[in-house]
């Protein structure tokens, strides 16, 4: 129990920097020369390089809490990592928090403690017959309506891209919970659900990519935030076997409501420095 929840809250701390330490490396970028060479700029966006580090690490944690604990305390602890970004950015990049996203803090605070309560220890199992490869198909659909997002300019093409990089990273985290380490382990590389983890991964990436390009950074982060925390959760509890400790299930519902609440407030307000992308 111990080891999972200190790799979920390993995911959300670095995720939580990685934000932080991208935003100093773009800011670099903007104040380097536009006839400055691609050394020199390569030089000054390091830090990006690192932040990507951070988050292949985040993603590894993630995916070792995700053995042992149900998905519904998981992707609410890495939700958090919002919470860690704007905790730094408020320390290191001159971002002052307002009192309700200081409250926010709290919120979510709370909510984890009672959601840590209510999960006990439970490993993870696969899915049986066609569910890998059905899980693996669910991202077809995701990939037609990003492709039909992209070439649609209505308000309803930035939602719908919002609602897929949600329901991507949510594959991601469902992939990673069903998906079993045989002996030998490299027998893994048959396994659809690795397969299903990688597509969702690069699926889930580009969507919220092109969601902040098209729309509000705030809407977008709410909406991919909300999915990818409320649908997994649902799904682990619907069908995966994930469940709470006898006599929990409102203590858990009001900490998972209290943690995504925390999350959206904070999704709603900068926590990035004046002239961050």
């Amino acid at each position: 129990m111990l080891f999972g929840l200190g790799g979920a809250l390993a995911a959300a701390v670095c995720y939580g920097v990685a934000s932080v330490v991208q935003a100093v490396a773009v800011r670099h970028l903007t104040r380097a020369a536009a006839g400055t060479g691609w050394l020199a700029r390569a030089w000054a966006g390091r830090w990006y390089a690192v932040g990507l580090a951070l988050d292949g690490l985040g993603f590894l944690a993630s995916v070792v809490a995700l053995r042992t604990l149900p998905l519904f305390l998981v992707q609410a602890l890495v939700a958090a990592s919002i919470g860690v970004t704007a905790v730094l950015a408020a320390a290191f990049l001159g971002v002052a928090l307002s009192r309700a996203q200081v409250g926010a803090l709290v919120v979510i605070a709370a909510g984890l403690t009672a959601l840590a309560g209510s999960a006990p220890e439970q490993a993870a199992r696969g899915l049986a017959g066609v569910g890998p490869w059905l899980l693996l198909l669910g991202v077809l659909p995701l990939v037609v309506a990003m492709v039909a997002a992209t070439r649609g300019t209505r308000p309803s093409a930035f939602v719908l891209l919002a609602v897929a990089a949600g329901l991507g990273f949510a594959g991601v985290g469902i992939s990673a919970r069903v998906l079993v380490i045989p002996s030998p382990w490299w027998h893994v590389v048959g396994d659809p659900a690795l397969w299903a983890l990688a597509a969702y991964g690069v699926q889930s990436t580009v969507c919220y990519g092109m969601a902040l390009a098209k729309g509000s950074v705030t809407v977008a982060t709410g909406l991919t935030l909300g999915v990818e925390t409320v649908v997994p959760g649902a799904i682990g509890l619907a069908a995966l076997g994930d469940h709470v400790r006898p006599g929990w299930g409102p203590v858990a519902a009001v900490g998972f409501a209290l943690a995504l609440a925390g999350c959206l407030v904070l999704a709603r307000r900068p926590v990035h420095p004046p002239g961050y992308p």
